[in-house]
């Protein structure tokens, strides 16, 4: 990914049946399993394994999202915010990186809405504190292709959708993505 040094965003890090055995054995579990892909080929690739959701996709083709909607695949892109790659030093691999990915955003969300492609979401802000403060204003930004309403929804109810695909294994003890009683919140 963007944070780590030594991991290419043009690399495909598992091989087919590794990805067909990982998807296997959550089947087994009564689970889903989750991909961090930038790429074209590396979501293809998740998607024929049979992945449920695809983590960030800032670099895939028009061709893969729809792909990624035929295939009702989901999409949690957990925006990079700016902060945090102008935050990451210049000249260095993470920057670059970031740098690379960082038009991908808007034109992934772009992809989204165009092909209805089910659409969480989260951030990828575990790493500080300070941006992690942020996840407001990281939810709002979601403005610049959603309406307010939209983006709340995605953040709720939608979230809500993808996390029940971890069927027996879900961990809340409550429903989640509703306003009612007895229901986990948000």
């Amino acid at each position: 990914g963007v944070s780590s040094p030594h991991s290419p965003l043009d690399v495909t890090t598992f091989t087919d049946p590794e990805l067909r055995a990982a998807v296997e054995i959550a089947e087994n579990w009564g689970t889903y399993v989750a991909a961090h892909a930038f790429t074209s080929d590396a979501i293809r690739k998740a998607v024929a394994a049979g992945v449920k959701c695809i983590e960030h996709g800032f670099l895939m083709d028009e061709a893969t999202a729809k792909l990624i909607a035929e295939k009702d695949v989901w999409l949690s892109l957990q925006p990079l915010p700016e902060l945090m790659r102008t935050g990451l030093q210049k000249g260095s691999v993470e920057r670059a990186k970031a740098d690379e990915v960082w038009p991908g955003i808007s034109r992934t969300y772009e992809l989204a809405k165009k092909y209805k492609i089910k659409t969480a979401w989260g951030t990828d802000v575990l790493f500080s504190r300070a941006l992690a403060k942020q996840q407001g204003a990281i939810l709002a930004s979601l403005v610049r292709w959603y309406t307010p309403a939209e983006a709340l929804v995605m953040a709720t109810g939608t979230n809500a959708e993808l996390l029940a695909l971890s069927g027996l294994r879900n961990p809340y003890p409550g429903k989640l993505g509703v306003i009612e009683e007895g229901a986990l919140a948000d």
